[in-house]
């Protein structure tokens, strides 16, 4: 078997060209500063405070660049910890980081089993990696080792039901390629891909597209050696066991059944996530964040009028408009989705541009506070749930 270190030396992921840093910042979830605040710090981290983080399994980059580029546009001091088994993938991370001239960040070829030898982080992001650990408990340990008091962690770990079709062609490539280079097993692999029924679950699952992007995706898609998916049910107990509390999906609206069906008055909030999941089918990773378990600290809520709502892909006077008589569509990865916003809070829309809190959004629209809280909670309601809007009072633009 091609071990996880000499895939990622061959194929370090994802495929990354530093030269594109010129061009974009790749953007997403976890580990975008504003959900990170929202989620974790109520919205009202002190940013003039440094930062301490952790990226656990950086791979080639995407969350490391993601959040030193973000806290230095918004003058945040910081202090970044990148580790990473592959050498061949921290290459292409220091050439990133170098071609921005980001600074405040270093770097280590290890395991995130090392984490709290490495210090005590306010933040630890492991995106797609405890999946890929012999033990994935024991990564969940060692990064609750790592954690500073009032810290918390973002991560992402894989979903069986999205990744239909995955496991049955990971299993039967091992099973065929075993003893052979990555070089080889890709050329195989490909091409027994190719020769699939149109019937097979992986050709009749429109969620994945890795193995169109790049070797390095098909590798890690259908040749990883060592890959387990988590139910809601399974990561629950994961945290559970050791030592974590799940604070929060990025996405919480599409774990949240009633959006699907009347939830029964007698269903637990585990029961009901994970009865969504299995409804929708097509959520192929969660990405959520944690908290040590005895901590009882909360999600941000408008209910705290000094908070400062930021707006995330999607603009405030485009909203605004759209929330005129009609419901607004969206799409995401894991299928689409309604918005249905009131009228009446097209004024508040209008009013946030990342720098007026609640209590002036309210008085700049001329509405009474008890007005605006019922209007307030519907605009949350869909807007935070949906990721599209987080409480920060970070500058970002």
């Amino acid at each position: 078997m091609v071990s996880v270190t000499e895939q990622y030396e061959a194929y370090p992921y994802p495929d990354r060209d530093p030269a594109d840093e010129a061009k974009r910042l790749i953007t997403g979830s976890p580990s975008h500063p504003w959900e990170i605040d929202h989620v974790l710090f109520q919205g009202r981290r002190d940013w003039s405070q440094p930062f301490r983080a952790l990226v656990a399994g950086g791979g080639t980059g995407d969350g490391l660049i993601q959040l030193a580029q973000m806290l230095t546009t918004a003058g945040v001091p910081y202090d970044i910890t990148y580790v990473d088994l592959s050498r061949a993938a921290r290459d292409i991370a220091e050439a990133r980081a170098s071609a921005r001239a980001l600074r405040g960040i270093t770097f280590v070829t290890g395991s995130l089993l090392e984490a709290p030898d490495l210090g005590a982080f306010d933040y630890v992001d492991c995106c797609g990696v405890l999946h890929h650990l012999p033990d994935p408990a024991a990564g969940f340990r060692a990064l609750r080792a790592a954690l500073a008091p009032g810290g918390g962690m973002g991560f992402m770990v894989y979903a069986p039901l999205g990744r239909s079709g995955v496991y049955p062609l990971q299993a039967a490539f091992g099973a065929l390629f075993d003893g052979l280079p990555p070089e080889a097993r890709l050329e195989k692999a490909r091409a027994l891909l190719a020769s699939l029924p149109d019937g097979h679950p992986f050709r009749r699952n429109p969620n994945l597209t890795d193995h169109e992007v790049s070797d390095a995706g098909f590798y890690d898609l259908l040749l990883h050696g060592q890959d387990r998916p988590y139910s809601v049910s399974e990561l629950l107990d994961v945290l559970n066991q050791t030592g974590w509390r799940l604070q929060a999906f990025a996405m919480p609206a599409l774990y949240d059944l009633a959006r699907l069906t009347p939830r029964p008055d007698a269903m637990d909030d585990a029961t009901a996530m994970a009865v969504a999941e299995q409804l929708r089918g097509t959520i192929k990773m969660h990405i959520a964040y944690a908290v040590p378990a005895d901590d009882t600290r909360q999600v941000a809520r408008g209910s705290t009028r000094s908070l400062v709502p930021q707006l995330r892909g999607v603009q405030a006077a485009s909203l605004a408009k759209a929330v005129q008589g009609k419901p607004l569509p969206l799409t995401f990865k894991e299928g689409k989705a309604v918005l249905h916003l009131p009228r009446e809070a097209a004024p508040l829309l209008a009013q946030i541009d990342g720098r007026r809190s609640l209590s002036q959004i309210a008085e700049a629209a001329r509405i009474d506070p008890l007005r605006f809280g019922a209007l307030w909670a519907r605009v949350e309601r869909e807007l935070c749930d949906w990721g599209l809007m987080l409480y920060s009072s970070l500058r970002l633009r």
